[in-house]
C-alpha cells in the first residue's frame, strides 16, 4: 500500500510516542463488519497510519484487515460522506488533506460546539456521569505518565463525547461528531510535542474543576480556549510545512 509520508510533524520522533501498530494488524470479527472496518480506518487515520494524501490500496487494506471487498468498500463510501476520504473515479481513493483554511474554520466551528456543549452539561449532567468522566480522565493521566498516547488520546475523546451527551441536546451531539470526525488526526497530533501535551492535561484538570463545581460559565471558557489552542498547535505545523 503506498502512503504518503506525514510531514506535518516533523518534530514527533523526539517529543512523544509513535502511532500504536499492533490494533491496525488483528483480524476483524464478522459482527457488523463495515462498521467495524470503518471504525479501524478511522483509528488508522487519527494515528497516522494512514496519513492525509495517502492513496488507499483495497486489496493491501482488505489483506491487512482480513475482510472482502465488499465491507471495505462500504466503510470507504461512509467515510468519504463524512469528509475523511475522497473516491477518485478510477482511482480509488485516498486520506483528505485539509487546507490551513479547512482547519482553521472547522476548529472555530468545533470550539464554539464544546462551549455550548459545556455550558449545557453544567446544568444537566448527573453526579454518576460526573463520576464517570472522573475516571476517565484518571486513566487517561496514567496514560500520559506511561507515554501511552494512543491510550491517552482515546480517554480524551470519550471525556469530550461525555461532555457532550450531558448537554441533552441531540442537535449539537450530532453536529459535534460530524466536524470532530475531520479532525482527530490532527488534535492527536497535536499532543506529540511534549510540551503541549503538559499543557492539555493542566486544561483537562482545570475542566474537571470546574464540571464538578457546575460551573458552566468556566467550562465553556475552557473548551474554547482548549480548542483553540490546538488549533494554534496545528496551523503553527502546517504552515511550518509548507
Amino acid at each position: 500500500m503506498h502512503s504518503v509520508p506525514l510531514n506535518v510533524f516533523p518534530d514527533h520522533a523526539s517529543h512523544g510516542p509513535p502511532a500504536t501498530e499492533a490494533a491496525v494488524h488483528l483480524p476483524i470479527s464478522r459482527q457488523a463488519l463495515h462498521l467495524a472496518v470503518g471504525d479501524r480506518l478511522r483509528r488508522m487515520i487519527t494515528e497516522g497510519v494512514l496519513p492525509p494524501g495517502a492513496h488507499l490500496n483495497e486489496r493491501a487494506l482488505c489483506e491487512q484487515l482480513g475482510v472482502s471487498r465488499t465491507p471495505l468498500r462500504e466503510a470507504l463510501k461512509a467515510l468519504a460522506v463524512e469528509r475523511l476520504i475522497e473516491l477518485l473515479p478510477n482511482r480509488g481513493a485516498r486520506v483528505v488533506t485539509l487546507s490551513a483554511g479547512d482547519i482553521a474554520d472547522a476548529f472555530e466551528l468545533l470550539s464554539g460546539l464544546e462551549a455550548l456543549a459545556g455550558e449545557l452539561a453544567c446544568e444537566r449532567i448527573t453526579q454518576a456521569e460526573i463520576d464517570e468522566i472522573q475516571a476517565l480522565h484518571a486513566t487517561m493521566s496514567v496514560c500520559h505518565a506511561h507515554g501511552d498516547l494512543p491510550g491517552y488520546f482515546e480517554c480524551n475523546r470519550r471525556i469530550h463525547e461525555r461532555i457532550n451527551a450531558a448537554a441533552r441536546n441531540p442537535s449539537l451531539m450530532q453536529m459535534y461528531q460530524a466536524v470532530n470526525r475531520r479532525l482527530q488526526a490532527l488534535r492527536f497530533r497535536s499532543n506529540l510535542h511534549a510540551g503541549k501535551w503538559e499543557r492539555a492535561i493542566a486544561e483537562h484538570d482545570a475542566m474537571l474543576d470546574a464540571l464538578h463545581r457546575r460551573d458552566g460559565v468556566t467550562l465553556g471558557r475552557l473548551l474554547r480556549a482548549h480548542l483553540m489552542a490546538k488549533c494554534d498547535v496545528v496551523l503553527a505545523h502546517v504552515r511550518a510545512a509548507a
